[in-house]
């Protein structure tokens, strides 16, 4: 797989001459200051193309071309939105980066109610703690009819939580959920996230998952017709939050999309980490089940407790087989190889990182420090290196 690294663009503090150093050979970023709807231009993308390979890397991956409320709700200018995004293709297709990573998570992207959990070995990790979450929704944020998404031990858990937090921790627990996401260039109060709230009363699972398959069949023909490929990530985490409907959570969610849009642009970004969040997930059969259309992998891995929390393991470290999934994920560029595909070779990231080193108490985009993706890059190289020389060994 080729080893590739994420980067927020010039004001990220992990600069691209780290990443180098890590050893990545491509970047995987976006046109942030762009991505409300408008056209990505071709001057804006070849700028930016051109600071990474300054660096002696390749732009493998873009990651991401925002998909606004408006498609996904399909309301307001959202046709003038469509058309624009598929101009966007066009436009990096053109600039030479093969590869489109999106979601299509409503209002949220990925959410953590701690971006601080110390762990034993005195780094910091990214974690999910449920009984937190519905302290929040139920007690802080109101939200209408939240009771149902709870059973009765979980709201009692909840209420003796909330009772217990100092405001100082209920505005941190606030700004982790709905006030911050590493290069958004918008932020939610909580009376703006409940108008947000009140635009999904009246859409469903499957009228969300409609407009997403009516979405892919406006724009998969320009990703075939201009060469590039689109690769979906799944929600995260990968089960509903605060009521809101979610599409891309489980194996059904894929093949349900698979079904309905075939071409082969239309794919996957096998995210192990938010779909490792569900733990009725099997990483290793969905690698295996979906690997013609995983387009973009994101490894990382999460260790779940009993309640539904959950915190981002060492990659090596958690509950997912990040080793078999990078097998059958090797095994699969074997086939593409032996294919003739020009795809064989499958972009793949470390996805998040633990807060390490001297990176602790410097300014970092939470989950996006250096050292913890370093280590896990390292680690997830060893195992890739590894699980090559035993194929080509058994093959001679």
């Amino acid at each position: 797989m080729q080893e590739t690294w994420r980067w927020f663009g010039p004001d990220d503090p992990v600069t691209l001459e780290k990443a180098r150093q890590a050893g990545a050979t491509g970047i995987v970023t976006a046109l942030h200051h762009m991505n409300q709807g408008s056209v990505w231009t071709t001057e804006e993308i070849m700028k930016r193309r051109a600071m990474v390979e300054a660096a002696g890397l390749t732009w493998s991956v873009v990651e991401s071309i925002g998909v606004g409320e408006e498609i996904k709700t399909r309301t307001g200018d959202f046709r003038t939105k469509i058309d624009n995004y598929k101009q966007s293709i066009r436009n990096v297709a053109r600039a030479g980066i093969p590869v489109i990573c999106y979601n299509f998570m409503v209002i949220t992207d990925w959410s953590r109610t701690n971006l601080m959990h110390r762990l034993p070995n005195g780094g910091y990790a990214l974690r999910y703690d449920s009984v937190d979450f519905a302290a929040y929704d139920l007690f802080v944020l109101k939200r209408r009819n939240a009771e149902a998404s709870y059973d009765p031990a979980h709201i009692a858990a909840a209420k003796a939580r909330f009772d217990a937090m100092t405001v100082e921790q209920v505005a941190e627990l606030e700004r982790n959920l709905i006030d911050w996401l590493p290069a958004r260039d918008f932020a939610y109060d909580r009376d703006s996230f409940r108008g947000m709230l009140e635009l999904y009363q009246e859409i469903g699972v499957e009228d969300l998952r409609a407009n997403l398959v009516e979405f892919l069949r406006e724009i998969t023909p320009v990703a075939e017709e201009e060469g590039v490929r689109l690769c979906i990530h799944p929600d995260d985490p990968s089960f509903p939050i605060f009521g809101l409907p979610r599409v891309m959570s489980t194996a059904d969610d894929v093949r349900a999309m698979f079904d309905a849009v075939p071409q082969e642009a239309c794919g996957l970004t096998l995210c192990t980490g938010s779909f490792g969040s569900n733990p009725k997930n099997d990483l290793v059969a969905m690698a295996k089940e979906f690997a013609p259309r995983i387009h973009f992998v994101h490894l990382r891995n999460t260790t779940h407790e009993p309640d539904g929390s959950f915190y981002e393991a060492d990659h090596l470290g958690g509950d997912t087989d990040l080793i078999g999934v990078a097998a059958a994920l090797i095994d699969e560029e074997a086939r593409r190889r032996q294919a003739g595909r020009a795809d064989a070779q499958i972009p793949m990231r470390p996805d998040h990182g633990h807060l390490l080193g001297d990176d602790i108490g410097q300014t970092m985009n939470p989950g996006y420090s250096f050292v913890g993706r370093l280590k896990g890059l390292a680690e997830l190289r060893g195992v890739m290196r590894t699980i090559e020389a035993f194929r080509e060994k058994r093959v001679a």
